[in-house]
């Protein structure tokens, strides 16, 4: 039996993910906790959402959490299959898709995020997957959700590669560069939720993680954050943690 408080930090993540996203939603998903989030959210409150894969793939109902996209264990009982092109024309450039979920390396107080390559503390650089379609979702998506663990070195001042844009410099640099997606909505790291002001387009503290303090999450974030009304994330509930530990994840690939 689950017990209330039973849960880990990335189990609260995927929680907190799911109950971003609405039924009827169109959302592009990268693998890991967005995979894990939106498939929470589609056995809970959003029956209906739509789950977009880049390479082509639309709704699977995947047999086993794999390591890739391109393993066809995640693609069993697609609905729609098509190409990379396809799911990037077809449905992000025709202004289709609701919600982009992405992770990333580092994010800065724009919600600018780098996935491309890190700097090395002795000099050098360290490449990493690069964009993907990500710079493709965070430029076309209604709104993008970003989840990745809050450390200080992954929320610099400014990203060392600029991937997939934010709001770029703030205020509103988004339209000035001719993007038609809304921008980020939310971060969701495992320490707190971060939104964002519309006017300025600087990162805000919306929520800290039960057990977490706002200055504990100060002391992780390399940049002011704004601050005004901060509540508490809500925990999840026993049929929420069922459902990650004995059908989503149940090998607990992403969720331990």
């Amino acid at each position: 039996m689950i017990k209330s408080g039973d849960y880990t930090t990335r189990e609260l993540m995927a929680v907190a993910g799911a109950r971003e996203l609405q039924d009827n939603q169109n959302v592009v998903v990268g693998l890991g906790l967005p995979q894990v989030a939106t498939e929470l959210a589609r056995r809970t409150h959003a029956p209906h959402i739509n789950i977009i894969l880049e390479i082509g793939v639309v709704n699977p109902a995947p047999i086993e959490p794999t390591v890739g996209i391109a393993d066809p264990r995640f693609w069993y009982k697609s609905e729609y299959f098509t190409t990379f092109v396809g799911a990037m024309g077809q449905f992000l450039h025709r202004g289709l898709v609701d919600v982009g979920f992405l992770g990333g390396l580092e994010v800065d107080m724009y919600g600018n995020l780098n996935s491309t390559l890190v700097e090395l503390p002795g000099g050098g650089i360290r490449h990493f997957t690069g964009s993907g379609g990500g710079n493709d979702i965070a430029s076309l998506a209604k709104k993008t959700l970003v989840i990745m663990p809050h450390q200080k070195r992954k929320f610099p001042p400014k990203v060392s590669y600029l991937t997939s844009p934010g709001y770029l410099q703030g205020g509103s640099s988004r339209r000035e560069a001719g993007l038609k997606g809304g921008g980020p909505e939310k971060v969701i790291t495992d320490k707190a939720v971060l939104g964002f002001d519309k006017k300025s387009g600087r990162m805000k503290l919306l929520s800290v993680h039960p057990g977490v303090t706002i200055e504990e999450v100060i002391a992780h974030t390399g940049f002011e954050l704004l601050i005004e009304e901060v509540t508490t994330t809500a925990p999840p509930t026993e049929n929420e943690i069922r459902l990650l530990r004995e059908v989503i994840d149940p090998l607990r690939m992403y969720i331990k």
